[in-house]
């Protein structure tokens, strides 16, 4: 009967111990589970912010060649109805239309590339 009784004592001691071991494991895969969750959400938002600052250059790209389109569609529109009426390459008006139809778009797409490059660089 003792040794039943001493058997006992290690059994609930030994259960005691597995308790607390798992305790202990259990705090440790919460801390795992939190730290992966902290990783996790803070992915999400900088991927969140990349999708952000995509669709805003998107949305400035499209304003602006819409604006070069709204200012050089009626300078367009002017040198070819000059072309048309018989108008010649040298007359001034032509002249001053088509350099504008032509150094906007240029100076555009140079500010364009250039704030491309400076972005890619940082």
């Amino acid at each position: 009967m003792t040794a039943l009784a001493g058997n006992g004592s290690a059994d609930k001691a030994k259960a005691t111990g597995d308790l607390a071991d798992s305790a202990g494991r259990a705090d440790r895969d919460r801390e795992v589970a939190q730290s992966t969750r902290r990783v996790v959400m803070a992915s999400l938002g900088v991927l969140k912010d990349q999708k952000a600052n995509r669709q805003r250059t998107r949305s400035l790209a499209l304003a602006a060649i819409l604006v070069v389109l709204l200012i050089l569609g009626p300078l367009a529109w002017l040198a070819f109805d000059h072309f048309i009426s018989g108008g010649h390459l040298g007359d001034l008006t032509t002249e001053f239309s088509l350099w504008v139809c032509i150094l906007c778009p240029a100076i555009l797409a140079a500010a364009l590339v250039a704030g491309w490059l400076r972005k890619r660089r940082d």
